[in-house]
């Protein structure tokens, strides 16, 4: 039951276990409740001796750098291990892309009030000897700092062994490579785009949101799509998501598209929050509907994807991959440690949004 308490259980008395939290309060006792990092700094916000799992986080923070939600790295490592387990943009890892932050919902990520200065992290992260969570400043100024990292001890005897690590990465590719022709109107021509509709595609430079070696579950990302540019071809929801079990040639789970994954359908133009799935982010326009910053989240609470040995999730950019878009993703899973080596998350300049 250790790190398990639920409104179903919650009457449930637990002997040993302890509460702790690691926060940016003023020891002094006055009222100076934040961290100052310089740019460039890198300082561990708590380290922790385990057994345990930190049940909550809740950050904000401020910054004159315009784009400190992309610049600011958040990295979490469990066990003592060399390689981060969490290595993300901080306003990424929260739950919305292209460095915006504004209120959203959901059960395990939220942004609130007041134009979602506020970040809140439910995901439950369990550890057997340790944990370390540091944030890297890479914005062009002083950043002040105010966090909560609020966690449960257990007893030294705890076995942790049955229990994945969590890990959360964040990718981007921008833009993507596609094939289509931005000149032909599909709108105008049912023809041309049915032609288009039958190219076929098993998964070839898809957008990949995760690729991890070993056993665990995935449990849900995050896209952020910035369709910068007109393309009369189509819009990103054609594109279906494909996902990779245990190194099978063929995706053991096959969706219909972008929007049917993350739990909508027909071409959403609102934005819509709920516990499991949503849109926190839609910027389309009046001449062209998707036009814009979009971001919507899907979350595998109540139905995690299990792999024993590797996973692969995938996403087409458009049907057959023929959009070139501006695409970014934020993965969250567990697993068993160690895991596969992340690909090198891209410099400061790389990640600012269009």
């Amino acid at each position: 039951m250790i790190g398990m308490t639920t409104l179903g259980n919650l009457a449930v008395l637990r002997p040993g276990v302890k509460r702790g939290r690691a926060s940016s309060y003023d020891p002094k006792g006055g009222n100076y409740d934040w961290w100052e990092l310089a740019a460039g700094e890198t300082r561990d916000i708590a380290e922790l001796t385990g057994p345990g799992c930190i049940k909550h986080i809740w950050m904000t923070m401020s910054c004159p750098d315009r784009y400190l939600f992309r610049k600011v790295v958040l990295r979490m490592y469990w066990d003592g291990e060399d390689q981060p387990s969490v290595e993300t943009p901080v306003g990424d890892f929260f739950g919305i892309g292209h460095n915006i932050v504004k209120n959203f919902v959901s059960l395990p990520l939220q942004m609130s009030a007041q134009s979602g200065k506020a970040f809140n992290c439910w995901f439950p992260m369990p550890y057997a000897s340790g944990a370390r969570l540091e944030i890297h400043n890479e914005a062009d100024a002083q950043l002040n700092l105010y966090f909560y990292v609020d966690y449960e001890t257990y007893p030294n005897d705890t076995d942790m062994s049955g229990y994945g690590r969590f890990h959360t990465q964040w990718r981007r590719v921008n833009p993507t490579p596609g094939w289509a022709d931005p000149n032909i109107p599909w709108r105008d021509n049912l023809d041309a785009m049915h032609e288009a509709w039958r190219t076929p595609n098993h998964g070839e430079n898809n957008y990949v949101i995760l690729e991890a070696a070993g056993q665990g579950h995935y449990v849900g990302c995050h896209l952020d799509i910035d369709c910068f540019s007109r393309q009369a071809n189509d819009w990103y929801g054609e594109g279906d998501d494909m996902i990779f079990i245990d190194g099978a040639p063929w995706p053991g789970i096959h969706g219909t598209g972008t929007e049917d994954y993350f739990n909508t359908a027909f071409g959403p133009s609102e934005e819509y929050c709920a516990p499991y799935h949503g849109i926190s982010l839609y910027q389309g326009t009046e001449d062209w509907l998707f036009r814009g910053k979009n971001s919507m989240y899907r979350f595998h609470i109540e139905d995690p994807i299990f792999f024993e040995e590797s996973i692969k999730v995938t996403i087409e950019h458009g049907h057959a991959n023929k959009l070139t878009n501006d695409y970014a993703s934020t993965a969250y899973w567990y697993q068993t440690e160690p895991h596969q080596p992340f690909p090198p998350l891209l410099p400061a300049a790389q990640r600012l949004p269009r």
